[in-house]
């Protein structure tokens, strides 16, 4: 009789950043929108948000120019876009169940890190700002690699600095190329799609939870 096979014990959990630690996609949005206004233009919210982790802020910037036309400046409208969404970082927290999760994961003794296609400075700002950075063992940052999500890349550095097998972690991810790059460095993943992103996009994960809120991270474990 074959024995039972052993399970392997999760032993750290990857995070992604944006939209997922923090809401930090709504203040994009809202801050694109505010800027759109400020040139008396209304954004198309249409395919505003990549299928890909890259920065698309160039083409983003394009658009607007093609919309207002000669009179468009950069400079001005970048340093007002910019001011504008750090007013609204000033208050923000991590979403609903983060802290929870962070908690309990401290409590199982599970590691805890970040990969995200996200330029460092930005995550050990905000990750500050909400006094959770030194929660944090490992960040993987997508200025330190050269391809973002859905590119696995990201995950399998991230698992190289926890010296990990890709077995041994679970990733949370709020976009479709989030858990598509998670899942393509083997890693398990649970998705907590953000507001802009439909739940059936997100299907191809091992889990989907509408928050960290709905349940202890032990049950979506488990789950």
């Amino acid at each position: 009789m074959r024995s039972p096979r052993p399970e392997r014990r999760v032993e750290a959990v990857i995070f992604d950043f944006d939209g997922l630690l923090i809401d930090t996609e709504t203040t994009l949005l809202q801050s694109w929108t505010f800027e759109w206004a400020a040139w008396g233009l209304e954004i198309s919210k249409e395919g505003f948000f990549a299928d890909h982790g890259g920065d698309v802020t160039e083409e983003r910037f394009a658009k607007l120019a093609d919309a207002v036309g000669p009179s468009f400046r950069r400079d001005v409208s970048e340093k007002r876009r910019l001011a504008f969404r750090a007013g609204l970082h000033e208050d923000l927290e991590l979403n609903p169940g983060v802290g929870a999760w962070l908690q309990e994961a401290n409590q199982l003794g599970l590691r805890l890190a970040v990969a995200s296609s996200s330029p460092r400075a930005w995550i050990v700002e905000h990750l500050e700002r909400v006094g959770v950075l030194d929660r944090f063992e490992v960040l993987a940052c997508g200025d330190e690699v050269d391809v973002p999500k859905p590119n696995p890349a990201v995950y399998k550095l991230c698992l190289g600095r926890l010296g990990l097998a890709a077995h041994a972690a679970i990733a949370v991810e709020d976009t479709p190329h989030g858990v598509s790059a998670a899942q393509a460095a083997g890693l398990r993943c649970i998705a907590i799609p953000n507001p802009y992103i439909n739940p059936d996009k997100v299907a191809h994960a091992d889990l989907t939870l509408p928050s960290a809120s709905e349940q202890p991270l032990a049950s979506a474990f488990r789950r």
